[in-house]
C-alpha cells in the first residue's frame, strides 16, 4: 500500500518553533510529529510513503533516513518548486501513487488522532467508490467547511463553507483514502482538493465519509498544539497508561522522558510533556505545558499553557502563561513574568512582558 503526507508549507502558524525545524519534525509528545503518522501507516501495511515537501526539503530528507529502516518503509520525496496546494502534490507523485491499483492514504501532516487506518481501509473497500474522507464533529461548525451527507447514507452530498445556519457538525479531518483513479481529476498545478476536487467527486457520487472515533486535533498552531497534547495524553491514559508518569509530584496525565530530571517539591501536571535531557528545579509548577529537549526550568518557576522550545531556560521564580512560546535557545531571566509572548530563537527576556507580543 501507499500513502502521501502533505508536509509542504512554511509552518507559519507554529512559529517560533518552525524557525528551527520544519513543522513535521517539531516534537509532539517527544517524537517528531510526522513519526506518529508514519508508524500508524506502517502498522497497516503501507510500504511506500510520499512526503510532499516545499520547505527545507534537505532537512526532511536527512531526518527520514533512519525512519525508513525503523519502520521498514520506502520514503519518496516529492519536491515542489512552487506550493501546489492540497491536490497538486498527488499529481506530482503520480508515478508512486499509480504504480498499482491499490488504494492510497493522504494525510495532512499536522493532524493527530488515533489513526484508525485499518477500519478506514475496510470501510473504503465496502462502499467501492473513489474516495473516503474522514470526518470529526466540532462544537462550532460555523468556523469550518461542513460535510453534509445524503440522508441515511455515508455518501457525501455537498460541502457548506462556514454555514450561518446549522446544516451539520462534522468537518473534514484531513485524512483520506483514494483509488488511483482520482489522479485523472488532478493536474500538477496549484489546486485545492477541498474546494476544487471534492465537490466534483461528491456530485459524481464517488465520495463517502467515515466518522472518526476518539480524539482529533489539528496541532498546527501553539494553542491547538497544547490542546492536542492534552487529548493525546488522555488517549495514552486510556490505552497505554503505563507510558505515563506517576508519583507524589505528578497530577493527571504527564509524559516524562527517561533522561529528564525533576527536583524536590514540584507539582507536575496535568497535561505536561517533559522532553529528553530536561532539567526541572525544586518547587517548580507545570501544567498544560511542553518542555522540549535540553531545556531547563529553574527553582520555583511556574509555567502553564505554554511551550518551552529546545535548549531554552526559564529563570528562578519566573512565570510563563497564556500560550507563551519560547523558540529554540531562549533564556528568561529570574523573576520575570511573560504573558502570551512569542519569543524568537536565540533571544533573552530580561523584563516583564505584560501583554501578548512577538519578541524579535
Amino acid at each position: 500500500m501507499k500513502a502521501l503526507i502533505l508536509v509542504g508549507g512554511f509552518g507559519t502558524r507554529l512559529r517560533p518553533l518552525t524557525f528551527s525545524k520544519p513543522k513535521p519534525l517539531v516534537d509532539f509528545a517527544n517524537r517528531p510529529m510526522i513519526l506518529h503518522q508514519i508508524e500508524a501507516l506502517a502498522k497497516v501495511g503501507v510500504t511506500d510513503i510520499v512526503l510532499a515537501v516545499n520547505y527545507q526539503p534537505q532537512t526532511m530528507v536527512d531526518a527520514m533516513e533512519k525512519v525508513e529502516h525503523e519502520f521498514n518503509v520506502k520514503i519518496h520525496f516529492s519536491i515542489e518548486t512552487e506550493p501546489l496546494g492540497t491536490a497538486g502534490p498527488l499529481a506530482l507523485a503520480r508515478d508512486v501513487l499509480n504504480k498499482d491499483d491499490s488504494a492510497f492514504f493522504v494525510l495532512n501532516s499536522d493532524v493527530i488522532c488515533e489513526f484508525p487506518f485499518k477500519e478506514m481501509l475496510d470501510f473504503h473497500k465496502s462502499h467501492g467508490c473513489e474516495g473516503t474522507l474522514m470526518t470529526t464533529p466540532v462544537d462550532d461548525p460555523s468556523k469550518y467547511g461542513v460535510v453534509v451527507l445524503k440522508e441515511s447514507t455515508s455518501q457525501i452530498d455537498r460541502f457548506v463553507e462556514k454555514p450561518k445556519e446549522f446544516v451539520g457538525d462534522c468537518i473534514n479531518a484531513g485524512i483520506y483514502i483514494f483509488n488511483p483513479s482520482i489522479l485523472n481529476r488532478i493536474e500538477p498545478k496549484p489546486t485545492s482538493i477541498e474546494k476544487e476536487i471534492f465537490p466534483h467527486m461528491a456530485r459524481d457520487g464517488q465520495l463517502h465519509a467515515m466518522p472518526l472515533k476518539g480524539f482529533w486535533a489539528d496541532v498546527g498552531q501553539p494553542k491547538d498544539f497544547l490542546t492536542g497534547t492534552a487529548l493525546y495524553l488522555n488517549s495514552l491514559a486510556s490505552h497505554t497508561p503505563e507510558t505515563l508518569a506517576s508519583g507524589p509530584q505528578i497530577v493527571g496525565n504527564v509524559l516524562i522522558h527517561p533522561s529528564a530530571t525533576i527536583g524536590a517539591g514540584c507539582k507536575i501536571g496535568p497535561n505536561v510533556v517533559l522532553g529528553p535531557n530536561t532539567i526541572i528545579g525544586d518547587g517548580v509548577r507545570l501544567s498544560d505545558a511542553v518542555i522540549m529537549d535540553g531545556s531547563r526550568v529553574k527553582d520555583n518557576a511556574l509555567i502553564r499553557d505554554s511551550i518551552v522550545g529546545w535548549s531554552s531556560s526559564v529563570g528562578r521564580w519566573s512565570r510563563l502563561e497564556r500560550v507563551t512560546v519560547l523558540g529554540e535557545d531562549v533564556h528568561v531571566s529570574d523573576e520575570v513574568y511573560v504573558n502570551g509572548a512569542c519569543v524568537l530563537p536565540h533571544k533573552s527576556v530580561g523584563a516583564n512582558i505584560l501583554e501578548p507580543k512577538i519578541v524579535m
